[in-house]
């Protein structure tokens, strides 16, 4: 898979940014007993035997090295879909997700009605994976995304975030399965109890989380709780120059309250009410995505926010903003980053994504890839965050 042409494996690891380093040791090796003949190149690139001490242990390498560069698979630009490439190249990066259809476990939960985005999203992935190119076309996904939304057809530039949650929303309804199950709603003073329709799929599995909003009427202090699903947390900057990840978590999940034209009905009351109002962490998912609103729209006000949001790449502690109960794996790590350079017109997204084989991290500039060292994952142009609360490990084809 991939293996070099016309290349030297030297070359053909410098252009990969891909330096395995047992196998550079057995190549330089192999130079040196053999002069570095281009016949001698073209025997190692082929796998073949020049030197039998190296003969099984470079096969292995080699065998290894590919493996290195599965997932690492450029996409063409189809006219401004650099959006697209983007949150592509970060779902790749999702092993579960990966491995998921790569195993072919989706085929058996497709709907009838909309599994064709399930399936074309399928074949991207094991061409990602799996393939044997550089560079692969989204074409077939985004022409059959576009019969649901026919805006990502078009070649002007979309929003990164609108385009993912689509495209989780598109997943879930291709694959999800309904249950039954009864749920307990609650108030200070009162309970309910309800039955409502459960649907599970990848998607929730791996991405939705729940928050709980508890509303206390500030006329008779009486307290309820709204449970509210979310597969992409927005987050607010409070900063224009210079803040962190933890300074938007506290500006989300502080109290608000709620006056004049935002008061809430209260039951117990009758009437309208000031309220106050506190989110907190009821369900943590196994990968959260935040989207750090740097695009502020009111009317006819546009600007976008290049503020530099520092952001850990691991232990991120979601703990002060969850309840005690559900404070279980609150520690996360940085997977993946969609990055968004220029202004709210125009611009260009990019994406950083950490290998689940060679634990390093990689640009993703649509057919463009690049190795990159961790000080270079942090940038001011970070627009949508990937967290896992598990370490990845490298998705197989076998169920």
């Amino acid at each position: 898979m991939r293996a070099p042409s016309e290349q030297t494996l030297g070359e053909f690891a410098k252009g990969r940014c891909l330096v395995y380093p047992q196998l550079w040791a057995a190549f330089n090796l192999h130079l040196q007993h053999c002069n570095g003949g281009i016949e001698c190149i073209n025997a190692w690139k082929c796998g073949s035997v020049c030197l039998k001490s190296l003969r099984d242990s470079s096969k292995d390498s080699i065998d290894e090295m590919n493996h290195l560069y599965q997932g690492l698979t450029g996409l063409r630009n189809l006219g401004n879909t650099c959006y697209m490439n983007a949150v592509l190249q970060c779902l790749c990066s999702m092993s579960p997700l990966v491995e998921y259809f790569l195993s072919g476990k989706y085929v058996t939960a497709l709907c009838k009605e909309n599994g064709e985005s399930a399936t074309a999203f399928g074949y991207l992935m094991s061409d990602m994976w799996l393939g044997e190119f550089d560079c692969v076309s989204p074409e077939v996904f985004r022409s059959v995304l576009g019969e649901r939304y026919p805006a990502f057809t078009k070649q002007t530039q979309q929003d990164a975030q609108e385009f993912l949650i689509c495209v989780l929303n598109e997943l879930h309804e291709a694959l999800k399965k309904s249950s039954s199950r009864r749920c307990q709603g609650s108030a200070t003073g009162a309970r309910e109890n309800r039955a409502t329709v459960s649907e599970t799929s990848i998607i929730t599995q791996l991405f939705e989380g729940q928050l709980s909003y508890d509303i206390t009427c500030l006329e008779c202090e009486t307290t309820t709780d709204k449970p509210e699903i979310f597969t992409v947390l927005s987050l607010p900057i409070p900063s224009e120059s210079a803040c962190s990840l933890q300074d938007c978590l506290r500006c989300f999940f502080q109290q608000d309250t709620l006056t004049w034209n935002n008061q809430i009905h209260c039951s117990w009351c009758g009437t309208k009410q000031d309220a106050a109002v506190k989110a907190n962490i009821t369900k943590a998912p196994k990968i959260i995505i935040f989207h750090l609103k740097r695009f502020d729209c009111q009317g006819n006000y546009k600007k976008k926010l290049l503020t530099d949001i520092c952001y850990p790449l691991s232990n991120l502690d979601l703990s002060p903003y969850s309840y005690p109960f559900f404070r279980r794996n609150s520690k996360y790590s940085l997977c993946a980053v969609v990055n968004h350079f220029g202004f709210l017109d125009g611009g260009h997204y990019t994406a950083f994504c950490k290998h689940s084989v060679t634990k390093s991290w990689y640009s993703f500039d649509d057919s463009q890839i690049t190795a990159i060292p961790n000080s270079s994952v942090q940038t001011a142009a970070a627009y949508l965050l990937f967290y896992t609360c598990q370490a990845f490990s490298a998705p197989t084809k076998s169920c």
